[in-house]
C-alpha cells in the first residue's frame, strides 16, 4: 500500500512539474523584471492606488510586457548601421572602466560564444575518446585544425568542444585526428540536450532531418 501511495504521489509530481516550473518562471519574471520596471515607468501613481494587488500585479505584467518589447527593440535597432557604432561605443567606454571591463568582456565572450550556435560555431556533433580509451565523450566540432598545432603534429586535426553537464558553458577543447571522431546523425540541438540531462533525455533514432552532407569521413572501428 505504501509503496501505490509513493509512486501515485511521485506520478502527480510529475504530471505538476511543467505547470509548477511555468508558473515558477513566470512569477520570477513578474516580481524581478516587472515590478522594478513597474516602479521605474509609473512612479507618478498614487500609492494607495499601488496598494490595491489586482492594479499593482496588472501593472506588473504590462511593464514586464514593455520591457521585453524595449528589449527586442534594441536587438533589432543594434542590427542597423548605426547601432552597430552605438554598441562598438559602448563597448570602447566599458573597456576603460577598470574591474567593471574585466566581468563585462568576459561575459560579453562566453554570451557571444554560444550566440553564434546558429552560426555554425558548432558544425556537428561527434563521439571521441575522452579521457581514456572506451570511455565515450559527446563533442561539437567548432573548425578544422589551423596553423601551428596542425603543421607540428603532422595530422589532419579536428577542434572538438566537450561541454560539461550540465552546465555546457565550460568544458574542454580536444584537438584529435578527424578519423577518431565518430559523426553522429543528431542534430547539434538533441545532442546538447543529451549533454545538460546527463544522458536522461535521449533523442530518438533514427533521427528524422534534412540530408546534409557529412563533415567527417565515416568512422566504422567504433
Amino acid at each position: 500500500m505504501l509503496r501505490k501511495l509513493r509512486s501515485s504521489f511521485i506520478s502527480g509530481l510529475i504530471l505538476l512539474a511543467p505547470l509548477g516550473v511555468t508558473v515558477f518562471v513566470l512569477n520570477f519574471l513578474i516580481t524581478k523584471l516587472g515590478t522594478p520596471t513597474r516602479n521605474m515607468i509609473f512612479f507618478f501613481l498614487d500609492k494607495e492606488l499601488l496598494s490595491q494587488q489586482w492594479i499593482a500585479n496588472t501593472l506588473d505584467v504590462a511593464s514586464m510586457l514593455l520591457l521585453l518589447i524595449a528589449i527586442t527593440i534594441l536587438g533589432w535597432f543594434s542590427n542597423l548601421l548605426i547601432g552597430r557604432f552605438f554598441v562598438r561605443c559602448f563597448d570602447r567606454m566599458v573597456s576603460n572602466m577598470p574591474i567593471v571591463r574585466n566581468i563585462y568582456a568576459t561575459v560579453k565572450q562566453i554570451v557571444d560564444t554560444f550566440s553564434q550556435q546558429q552560426k555554425a560555431v558548432f558544425q556537428k556533433a561527434v563521439l571521441c575518446e575522452y579521457p581514456r580509451k572506451d570511455c565515450w565523450v559527446i563533442g561539437f566540432v567548432t573548425s578544422m585544425g589551423k596553423g601551428e598545432v596542425q603543421l607540428k603534429t603532422k595530422a589532419e586535426l579536428i577542434n572538438i568542444f566537450v561541454p560539461t553537464t550540465p552546465n555546457p558553458t565550460s568544458g574542454f577543447l580536444l584537438m584529435i585526428p578527424k578519423e577518431d571522431a565518430i559523426e553522429l546523425e543528431m542534430s547539434i540541438s538533441d545532442a546538447m540536450k543529451l549533454v545538460i540531462s546527463g544522458g536522461a533525455v535521449v533523442p530518438p533514432y533514427p533521427p528524422i532531418k534534412k540530408k546534409t552532407p557529412p563533415i567527417l569521413p565515416v568512422n566504422n572501428n567504433g
